[in-house]
């Protein structure tokens, strides 16, 4: 085991495609975590509207509702040159951000976001479905947990970076950092060496096309249940995201001490995404999801006791366990779809698994005000860790799961 998990890393990166993906998540990410923050601050410093700035986030986000539409376009033309041409609009969509000098002219933020997430949409589609086939199989669960370290990786280091440019020389600059950043990850993604035949001619209309991905997920016995506990684990996610101010207030801490545990969560997060594939190959996509929920859901509930030990205890240990079912899910996501399918059946199963999220936050930031959070953090954990018991009854063997290549998926 120690030496499976020693060489993880670098197995992944001498796969010169998988390297150069990697890259290309590490690029781009910044920039994009870079302008989550900024262009909040940007929209509140130009209106004075709390609210506009929470928009901000939604309008990156909403398009994700439309993942089974969108994802239908990663399966209908060839994926490395849509990878490359979404990386140039981009580029070419963010500096427009420049004409922004006022409060009316905040709408042309919130457009650009918006195209930004649907862009975003389709580009995950398209770079789950080209990974899948560039990647060997037997690499995908130690590849897309790296991908999580440096996503999370990422999300610790260019907040900074975008806070502190954007106090030099404004949003806009902050915009051309991340156009800058496409223009790289498109030079990335140009080098990769994969060979895609022409996608076939769509059978039937769009509406056809976009149910078979979901069709696929929900008739496949393997999939079915992760996606669902993906779904319900970012939906209690959500709610104890609500709950952390609550959480504060009782350890006895000003509201920025969020940043704390949020650094130390990422830490957590940043450690899984290591550990991930050798994980993955040990117990198999049932049990390190099933693993991963638990862990999540004790910790959650630990926090009904006020301890700033115990606080930071929890914070790592969520970090760690809540990627575990996103890994598994997207995983097995990718080993078990056919390829003409897996574009839409990965937005399709993104839409399912974080769409939940967000009505956590909104029932907790509910709930919070009604219900002592310590009696809310102990429920919560309660009602978690039961959802994790089904994914313990008949979980998959390791080996069963390690050697799964995509031409067993079911062709349900």
């Amino acid at each position: 085991m120690t030496t499976t998990t020693t060489c993880a890393l670098p197995r992944v990166l001498r796969h010169r495609d998988a390297g150069l993906y990697l890259a290309g998540v590490v690029v781009s990410g910044f920039g994009t975590s870079a302008l989550w923050l900024a262009s909040g601050v940007w929209v509140k410093d130009l209106t004075g509207s709390d609210g506009l700035a929470a928009l901000c986030l939604l309008a990156m986000w909403a398009p994700t509702l439309a993942g089974p539409l969108l994802g239908t376009l990663a399966d209908r033309v060839r994926r490395k040159p849509l990878l490359i041409g979404l990386n140039l609009l981009l580029a070419a969509l963010l500096p427009t951000l420049f004409a922004v000098d006022s409060a009316d002219r905040v709408w042309l933020v919130f457009a650009v976001l918006f195209g930004y997430g649907a862009a975003g949409v389709v580009h995950d589609a398209a770079e789950s479905a080209l990974v899948a086939n560039a990647v060997p199989a037997s690499l995908l669960g130690d590849f897309n947990g790296l991908r999580m370290t440096a996503n999370e990786g990422m999300k610790l280091l260019a907040p900074l970076a975008g806070a502190g440019l954007y106090a030099a020389y404004g949003g806009a600059h902050v915009a051309l950092l991340d156009a800058v950043t496409f223009v790289l990850a498109t030079g990335l993604y140009a080098c990769l060496r994969v060979r895609e035949s022409r996608p076939e001619p769509p059978a039937g209309g769009w509406r056809a096309q976009t149910m078979e991905g979901a069709r696929h997920l929900w008739t496949h016995p393997r999939l079915r249940p992760l996606v669902l506990a993906g779904g319900t684990t970012m939906l209690f996610a959500g709610l104890n995201g609500a709950l952390i101010y609550a959480v504060i207030d009782g350890l006895g801490h000003v509201p920025a001490y969020a940043g704390v545990l949020y650094a130390v969560q990422g830490a957590g997060s940043v450690a899984i995404g290591l550990l991930s594939g050798p994980a993955l190959r040990r117990l198999g996509e049932r049990r390190f999801a099933a693993y991963g929920i638990a862990l999540t859901a004790v910790a959650a509930g630990l926090r009904a006791i006020p301890s700033d030990p115990l606080a930071l205890a929890c914070s790592a240990a969520i970090g760690a366990g809540l990627p575990c079912v996103l890994i598994a899910a997207l995983t097995a996501v990718q080993r078990e779809t056919p390829d003409a399918l897996l574009g839409r059946t990965a937005a399709t199963a993104n839409t399912l698994v974080f769409t939940p999220n967000v009505l956590g936050l909104a029932a907790g930031a509910v709930l919070v005000e009604l219900l002592d959070v310590r009696l809310l953090s102990a429920v919560l954990g309660l009602v978690w860790l039961m959802t994790a018991l089904p994914l313990f009854q008949s979980a998959a063997s390791p080996s069963r799961t390690a050697t799964r290549s995509p031409s067993d998926a079911n062709p349900a």
